[in-house]
């Protein structure tokens, strides 16, 4: 019997010990330790209908491939000027390029989009045009990285414009990301023209058939 009585005064202390304890609770304390999106996604809302997914797909894939092989062009880049003098510019340049890649990894595998069929062609024409332009020195690089970046960047811009007119508000974080990653490209292109990228001879010649390059990328990485 006095066994029972341990047993049931153990159990009743128990359960002042639980209320006490939920009772000390600081609830905002609780709230701070969730996931800061709390609709249910990271990025990107669910689409609304077969048009919007597909016009997120294709967004999400080109990004994707732009970022790619803007790393395959520095990759080549360094390859050529790695041990120069402009070989820490190009890297730093490389390094934020690397954390734009690897945030569309992430989205593509959140949205369950695939990545262009295109990579392995942009792998190597990535890697080819940023060490065939470095080997012509320094400013060679600077052009093509001024060329690209400003590509990249004008992609970015009318991207923000479809997506504000579509929902800003549900794409806020697309857009913040997109914004910051246009920002950072555009950071590229003023630098790219800050190390004479302008003094190659053949400059414009060079820029334009790099951004005609840009451009059928563009179409046909949103495509396939």
């Amino acid at each position: 019997m006095s066994l029972i009585l341990l047993k049931m005064r153990g159990f009743t202390s128990a359960i002042i010990l639980f209320r006490q304890f939920n009772q000390g609770i600081n609830r905002s304390k609780l709230t701070e330790c969730l996931p800061r999106y709390s609709r249910g996604y990271a990025v990107i809302p669910p689409p609304r209908n077969s048009e919007e997914k597909a016009l997120l797909a294709a967004m999400l894939r080109v990004d994707h491939a732009g970022e790619y092989g803007a790393n395959r062009i520095y990759a080549g880049q360094m390859a050529v000027l790695g041990r120069t003098q402009s070989g820490p510019l190009i890297q730093h340049m490389w390094d934020q390029e690397k954390k734009h890649l690897q945030k569309f990894n992430e989205i593509l595998g959140e949205n369950r989009v695939r990545p262009t069929a295109l990579l392995p062609i942009w792998n190597v024409a990535g890697f080819m045009l940023g060490a065939s332009t470095a080997l012509l020195g320094k400013a060679g690089a600077m052009a093509c990285t001024v060329a690209v970046e400003e590509s990249i960047s004008e992609h970015y811009n009318s991207q923000i414009r479809a997506l504000m007119e579509l929902d800003p508000e549900g794409y806020r974080g697309l857009l913040q990301i997109i914004k910051e990653f246009r920002d950072e490209e555009m950071e590229h292109h003023d630098t790219g023209l800050d190390q004479e990228a302008e003094s190659l001879p053949g400059y414009q010649l060079l820029k334009t058939a790099i951004q005609i390059g840009c451009k059928a990328a563009i179409y046909l990485s949103e495509r396939i």
